[in-house]
Parts: structure tokens; sequence; C-alpha cells
């Protein structure tokens, strides 16, 4: 593919026109050169290990959704190449119950009474954005290393794993690889069916990560089970998204993106390029995190 001139610089390769072969051999690459494994986690002070981590490699994808795809929505819109100009490691899973626990008795932080939790492996809920950026530094304070929440386009371009479909397992998806509201599955709202019996028993809350298969690069739970915060204020159109958002706090306003769907949520809301607003005081049942770890 002939890329924009403006776009940067050449040397960076168009990840959708690589096989998956060529796209892993360019994560393995990616993670030798800076002396990582493909898949690593940075010690805590306490010498335990912190969230498990993915790097994935630099390169340029188109971000967004065109008006053909199915569920397409016009904040979506338009649809442009992005460059992710470094490599950059974000988390194989969403963060758990049980690893916000870690902070939360590290920094005597507690939840309000009348909260909903969840426990153990699940992802963590009802989070505001700033107690997801607390985390993040405390990460970093942990591990000498910058933690922080993904942008808009780090999220999709880690999701998309070089895919160009509405999912990164394609065009199509169901409950085995996806926890969606299985009242509301994709292939048959696309098919216009009327009636859906659902395929798959109804789960009325999350479940533990890492439990449907991964994408290309080895990340867990990208479609579904919960919405994940970006560090991205909310814009009607992807016109001007960067990979480098988190916005300055004078910049900054008061509703963030958030991408990925939820389990409370139909499947069509669970592609990769889905985004919705969320106030960024909002507590959810379906709101949960992932970090990203600057590797330079």
């Amino acid at each position: 593919m002939n890329l924009p001139e403006d776009l940067g610089s050449k040397s960076l390769p168009f990840i959708p026109e690589l096989s998956v072969i060529e796209r892993q051999a360019l994560q393995i690459k990616s993670a030798s050169a800076l002396n990582l494994e493909v898949t690593f986690s940075d010690s805590l002070q306490d010498s335990s290990l912190g969230p498990q981590l993915t790097v994935i490699p630099a390169g340029v994808f188109e971000m967004g959704s065109n008006e053909q795809e199915f569920g397409h929505r016009s904040d979506e819109a338009p649809q442009h190449y992005q460059q992710m100009t470094e490599p950059f490691a974000i988390g194989s899973m969403p963060i758990t119950a049980d690893q916000f626990e870690r902070y939360t008795s590290a920094v005597n932080w507690n939840w309000s009474w009348d909260l909903i939790r969840s426990e153990g492996n699940h992802p963590v809920i009802n989070i505001r954005h700033g107690e997801a950026e607390d985390f993040c530094r405390w990460l970093s304070d942990e591990t000498g290393y910058w933690y922080r929440l993904p942008s808009e386009a780090e999220w999709e371009y880690a999701c998309r794993a070089g895919s160009s479909d509405a999912f990164a397992f394609g065009d199509s998806v169901s409950c085995k690889n996806v926890h969606f509201r299985a009242a509301f599955p994709y292939d048959e709202e696309k098919q216009g069916k009327r009636f859906i019996l659902p395929k798959c028993a109804p789960i009325a809350k999350t479940v533990e990560v890492g439990q449907y298969p991964a994408n290309a690069w080895g990340l867990h739970d990208m479609h579904g089970n919960v919405w994940e915060m970006t560090s991205s204020n909310y814009s009607k159109s992807l016109t001007n998204i960067s990979r480098h958002h988190p916005a300055p706090p004078k910049r900054r306003n008061k509703w963030i993106t958030v991408r990925g769907g939820s389990w409370f949520d139909a499947a069509v809301f669970a592609r990769s390029a889905s985004r919705r607003p969320r106030l960024r005081d909002e507590l959810d049942v379906h709101l949960g995190f992932r970090v990203v770890r600057e590797l330079r």
C-alpha cells in the first residue's frame, strides 16, 4: 500500500499488509531489540510481579471504520492512517480486582461502602478515571518505569493487531470469543433477524480475564467483558487523534473515551472501532481499564 507522504517515517510497516506470522515475528523482533520477552512483568518493590504486559511493535494502521462496516457510527470517522512511531507494552489483560487490591492496601485507599466490587481474577470495576491514573502512578513508583493509560490510537492499534475487519477475529464474532450481552449477537443483527434466540447462556456480569482467545498479538479481552478507559478526551470525530494524548490538565474535558464494549452491551459495541464517551468521574459495573508501559 502506498501511504500518504505526510504520514511520517517510511520505514514503519503497514501492519494490515503483513501476515499473522509476519506480525508476530515483528513483535518478537521488537521485544528482542529491547532485551525483553514478548510477554513480561515488572517486579514491584516487595519482589512480587506487576501486571502481565505484552510488547506491541511500531507500525502503521488504519484507525476507525467506514460506512460499510455493520454498526458503524459517525464518531468512528474519518477513517485515517495512524502511526505508532515507537513500540510500547500494554496489559495482556485488564487490571483485575486482585491487582487493584494490592494497590489499595499499599496506599490505604478505601472503597465506598455502597459500591459493587468484583473479586479475584475478574476485571476491577467501579473505578473512576482518576483512580485508574493513580494506580498507574503507583505502578510507576513501584517499578521505576512509566505506566499510564493507553491513548485511543494505541488501544485500537493493539486491539486490531493488524486486522482491518470489525473485530480482531474477523467480521464475524460469537460468544465463543467475546463476552457480550448474549441476547444481542453481531451476525444475527447484521442479517436483520428480528427475533434472536441466544446461542449461549447469558452471563450478566464480568468473567475472569483471559478466558477468551487472544488476538494475533496475544492480548485477551480487548473485545467485550468491560469497557476500557483511555487517556484521551472524547471528541465526536477521529480528526486529529494522535498516539500521545494524555491531554494536559488544562486541556482535559469532562468526557473520556472508552473502548471495547462489555458484558452489558450488544456485540456491535465490541468492534475494534467502537468508541463511547464517559464522564471522567463516572463509576460503572462494566467499566474497567488496562495499562500501558513506556519502553523508551
